[in-house]
């Protein structure tokens, strides 16, 4: 890459990472305005988590998984042709196309609410409580979120191959926001408190998607009816889809057999994991999904023009960055747990129990993020050649290891009659996420499509190092839960963010001695 590259590279970065910053701090915002003001004793949250997966699933996989990445490289092969004709074509053929089919699964699925929620929670239908029902009734105004969102998804995707990534960036603030004024102006007018947030979700979607396609009008490619499913495009967008619906999304598959086994658990298991989740999703977005979006279009205009040198470097610079990021916030989430699940979510309904059962599989969630994303950055590698083959062989090899791995810890930890057993899923994921990325990154290499730059393993090395100094240093805090338990909200506020940010510092001072900068990880 030419120096005008990598800073426009790092910059788009940069800005996709700040965006998604943004719309994290309003998720964890809202997620706290839910835990905090809705009760889960009687499993209302859990069923609303349920039928907020189904749909959300769908959106992960077929939005932001499959089809964006399906899409970018079809639509970049009709942009570098530079035939405007041809793109205006293949968008309108191709979303119209795409906004029929998923029409059509909508509607398939609000008919089929009942069945999908004995599909992937059954240990609802005996429950005392009457999760089930409510599960299916709440999925009944969800569903339809997947029908915005993955449109959505379609047209941030013709944004991010035009290199416009903020407007895709900033959008799930909208869903943010939008759950928070539900939450905290809507719950208390309904019975049952989480309708508000299900009826907030499709809210949500439409406006998302009105959001999306209005920086399409100015660019003159808003999508117009053209109903032609025999478009090559449309063809080259299904060879490439259906082995990436899966995968794209291992750990959306693996999070769907946690939650089918999780149904089974004590009352709360779900929200656990789903809080947990919601912890480990902020640096994973940042660091790993914001990386692989910039990533893959760029990829694939490397791999079309044959430019190999700057194909390498690109993905040589992101796999770096995954290193010098996911360790440290690897080690902190770990040592931090309870100070910051005591912080964001200890008020009103939010108990102590809660607190110990979610930091268990928050920690183990966080030993695993390293693996997922490495995975995240490494699979931009296949697609952008629109190899789609391997990355699904590694997928089912993970997804079947984590399905047994759920068995056989949740069953260990039944018998030890440990109460947290669900950590044994959040466990199980983070392995199967090390074997998809030991699969994907063995093979790279094997078959050369990879080249690892020389400096990584001197990256890698000195960042594991410098984590554990940063890890040591956080331990010469007081940590204990009785302690934090006892602090005011600005004590707790305030604490949190010292020893974040100077453990931060300590970090990137063992980076500096051991002259690690940014222009390392650009050679």
């Amino acid at each position: 890459m030419s120096l005008s590259r990598k800073q426009k590279f790092f910059k788009n970065t940069a800005l996709v990472s700040i965006f998604t910053m943004v719309s994290r701090v309003f998720g964890y915002i809202r997620d706290a305005a839910i835990f905090i003001c809705i009760s889960n004793t009687n499993g209302a949250l859990d069923a609303f988590f349920v039928a907020f997966r189904i749909p959300n699933f769908f959106r992960r996989i077929f939005g932001e998984g499959a089809l964006s990445t399906a899409y970018i490289p079809v639509l970049s092969d009709y942009k570098n042709k530079k035939d405007e004709k041809d793109v205006k074509e293949f968008i309108n053929s191709s979303f119209t196309y795409l906004a029929i089919i998923l029409l059509i699964i909508s509607i398939i699925g609000v008919a089929i609410t009942p069945i999908m929620i004995y599909l992937i929670a059954p240990g609802f239908v005996n429950s005392e409580f009457g999760q089930y029902e409510l599960s299916y009734k709440l999925l009944r105004i969800t569903f339809p979120y997947m029908f915005f969102i993955c449109l959505t998804a379609v047209s941030s995707s013709i944004l991010n191959t035009y290199e416009r990534f903020s407007i895709p960036a900033i959008t799930p603030t909208i869903l943010n926001i939008v759950l928070i004024v539900s939450v905290l102006f809507f719950s208390p007018l309904f019975n049952e408190p989480v309708y508000a947030l299900a009826w907030g979700l499709s809210f949500a979607g439409i406006i998302q998607l009105i959001f999306v396609l209005r920086p399409l009008i100015k660019m003159g490619l808003f999508p117009k009816f053209n109903y032609n499913k025999n478009h090559p495009g449309i063809k080259k967008i299904k060879d490439l889809m259906l082995p990436v619906i899966f995968g794209s999304s291992v750990t959306q598959v693996n999070l769907i057999f946690d939650t089918i086994i999780a149904s089974f658990l004590i009352t709360g298991s779900i929200g656990w994991l789903y809080m947990s989740d919601r912890f480990i999703e902020l640096p994973l977005a940042l660091f790993g999904i914001s990386v692989a979006t910039v990533l893959l279009p760029k990829l694939s205009e490397y791999h079309n023009t044959k430019d190999n040198k700057s194909y390498n470097a690109t993905i040589n610079w992101g796999l770096k960055l995954g290193i010098l990021i996911s360790f440290p916030t690897s080690i902190g989430l770990i040592l931090l747990a309870e100070p910051i699940l005591i912080t964001l979510l200890q008020y009103r309904e939010f108990s102590i129990n809660d607190v110990n059962m979610t930091s268990l599989s928050l920690i183990a969630f966080a030993l695993g993020l390293p693996g997922m994303i490495g995975a995240k950055i490494l699979i931009t590698n296949y697609y952008s050649r629109k190899n789609t083959k391997y990355p699904v062989r590694a997928a089912v090899i993970a997804v079947i290891s984590n399905f047994i791995l759920n068995i056989l810890f949740v069953l260990y930890l039944l018998n030890t009659e440990f109460k947290g057993a669900h950590v044994g899923l959040a466990l199980a994921t983070s392995i199967s996420a090390y074997i998809n990325f030991i699969l994907l990154l063995k093979t790279a290499l094997k078959t050369k499509i990879l080249l690892i730059d020389s400096n990584i393993i001197k990256i890698l090395l000195k960042s594991i190092i410098s984590s554990i100094f940063m890890g040591l240093f956080i331990l010469y805090f007081n940590l204990n839960l009785e302690v934090w338990l006892n602090l005011d909200l600005f004590h707790r506020v305030t604490n949190l963010f010292m020893i974040i940010i100077s453990a931060s510092l300590v970090y990137f001072i063992f980076l500096y001695m051991f002259k690690i900068t940014p222009g390392k990880l650009k050679n």
